[in-house]
């Protein structure tokens, strides 16, 4: 779906440039109020913001050990060079077509295409902030202006919220008519406005360490208002198809793994570890997150070298090491730049959720071109389980409205459903059934048995410290796929707590933002690049021995 929208869009826009007449000053790629369609304008920027999310969430995955971090000192996990394509994206793509859009739908008082643009332009402002820390705003996206100064982070986030605060005006006012082929939410207007407050929900949270008071009222304003994302139908994702090619419209991860010869991306021993063994027995959603093509460990070096390597000293007793079960998990150690061996074909995979792949149901048999759901997978944006996490957090640091011990419940129990119903929705159902009827696994009793386990573990825990570690445990299991909030819950908390460490054992300090793109401060005579990737955002106050 994603590349044929694209296709059809470059296809309406040059007929509308061809039949105009134009001066030969105009750009005749440019995208202005005179030459497009402002549907298909929408649906560039939808696009565009599925391809945000996902160059955004990349990094942060890997900080966070839910994927392997291939550099061996954090100063190269976020290089330059790496940011390019993603600065574009939010700069010349979304927020140029963004502007160009707002004042068309307003002034034909299509409220409902204003206030989807507007939130969309705020959620790339706030993660723009959250990667980079100060970014261009006030002067950026001006033709007469090649050299924009950056803004103060806290600055470009009371933008983004008061941004998010015209959106939801625009979702309230009678528009003249709906999005056609809006790619989220289908133009629904009730469905955005909450998008638009769990936004706020999460600005707030993370500038709860700055501004405690303020925070406080504004996350309780917004639970009075009760208008966040709540049930599974508002959950904010990206969808994506399983069509091969002419287009391909299957998920980016799908498509960089499934293929004939394997390879793509290695997971994290230390996330699957967690996943696996940490409660004492394995968490249900861990065969629908990795497909393990092999099902017993690997005993030859030359595929595995790490097998023969006995675990490094500033390991701890509890962190795990080269093979994080018994069972066939194949992944790699945080900050590991080892070379490639040939494992592209036994590596575990991304499995059912979120990447559209296959059910692990103990078939032990290689990836391959097409397997599985054929990556009709999602990009779990905004899941409505994360808003149940993130109040748990705020009540208990904040004492916001809600019983964190309750929300934390819902909010397993809503990301196991989603696990769930998102695989039953594609061609695996029919294994998934026929595997859990031969093993006798009833899923509802899995899933219980996991929830008893994590209260009992909150009941018993010593002081709030503890207990919000549990809750950003649990937060960090549900946010497979997604790593824009889970590198934001990593620096506010700190938690998962004692997470592994490094391979080498002097890895540099951990990366609190991003290097700022080369291209934008090669090209820009008023940026000025960071001395390091230790320089926190503006809300992350947090001390320097916090994260490792």
């Amino acid at each position: 779906m994603m590349q044929k929208i694209k296709q059809s869009l470059l296809v309406l826009l040059t007929v509308l440039v061809s039949a105009c007449s134009l001066d030969l000053l105009d750009n005749p790629n440019a995208v202005t109020t005179s030459n497009t369609d402002i549907n298909y304008l929408l649906n560039r920027i939808e696009l565009d913001y599925a391809g945000h999310f996902n160059q955004m969430s990349d990094p942060g995955m890997r900080l966070t050990r839910m994927l392997n971090q291939g550099a061996a000192i954090y100063d190269n996990a976020v290089s330059p060079a790496g940011f390019d394509g993603a600065w574009t994206n939010a700069y010349a793509n979304i927020m140029t077509d963004v502007k160009t859009l707002i004042p068309l739908a307003e002034t034909g008082k299509l409220f409902v295409h204003a206030g989807i643009a507007r939130t969309i332009r705020a959620s790339v402002l706030l993660n723009l902030v959250d990667a980079f820390g100060d970014v261009p705003y006030t002067e950026a996206i001006d033709a007469a202006n090649f050299n924009p100064k950056t803004d103060a982070g806290a600055a470009v986030y009371t933008a983004a919220l008061a941004e998010l605060d015209q959106a939801i005006q625009n979702f309230a006012a009678v528009s003249s008519s709906i999005p056609a082929g809006d790619l989220y939410y289908a133009g629904n207007a009730d469905s955005w406005t909450r998008y638009a407050n769990t936004l706020k929900l999460k600005a707030l949270l993370n500038r709860r360490l700055v501004d405690k008071a303020g925070s406080t009222t504004a996350i309780n304003a917004l639970i009075a208002g009760g208008k966040l994302i709540s049930t599974a139908a508002q959950s904010f994702q990206f969808k994506y198809g399983s069509n091969l090619t002419n287009p391909d419209t299957r998920h980016p991860r799908y498509a960089g793994q499934y293929a004939p010869t394997g390879g793509g991306d290695y997971q994290s021993n230390s996330y699957m570890g967690a996943l696996y063994s940490s409660k004492g027995f394995p968490d249900p959603r861990v065969r629908y997150y990795f497909y393990r093509p092999v099902v017993v460990n690997p005993t030859d070096v030359n595929a595995l070298r790490c097998i023969t390597n006995q675990k490094p000293n500033h390991y701890s007793a509890n962190d795990v090491y080269c093979l994080p079960t018994s069972v066939g998990y194949w992944g790699r150690d945080h900050l590991s730049n080892e070379g490639i061996p040939p494992d592209g074909l036994l590596r575990t995979a991304w499995g059912i959720y979120p990447a559209g792949g296959l059910f692990d149901n103990d078939a032990g048999r290689p990836v391959s071109l097409g397997a599985g759901a054929g990556g009709a997978g999602i990009h779990p944006i905004m899941m409505n389980s994360f808003v149940d996490f993130m109040l748990a957090e705020a009540a208990l640091t904040l004492g916001t409205t809600g019983d964190p011990k309750a929300l934390l419940k819902s909010g397993i129990e809503k990301s196991m459903a989603a696990v769930r119903s998102l695989a039953l929705g594609t061609t695996e159902s029919g294994k998934i059934a026929a595997f859990e009827a031969d093993k006798g696994i009833v899923w509802a009793t899995e899933v219980n048995k996991y929830v008893t386990k994590v209260l009992a573990d909150y009941d018993a825990a010593a002081n709030d410290d503890a207990r919000l570690n549990i809750v950003g445990t649990e937060y960090w299991l549900a946010l497979y796929g997604n790593g824009i909030e889970s590198y934001n819950l990593y620096r506010r908390t700190g938690k998962p707590a004692n997470q592994q460490p490094g391979l080498d054992p002097n890895p540099g300090n951990f990366a609190r933002s991003y290097y700022y793109p080369t291209s934008f401060v090669t090209r820009n005579t008023n940026a000025k690049q960071k001395a390091n990737v230790t320089q926190p955002v503006f809300w992350d106050n947090n001390p320097a021995t916090l994260l490792k």
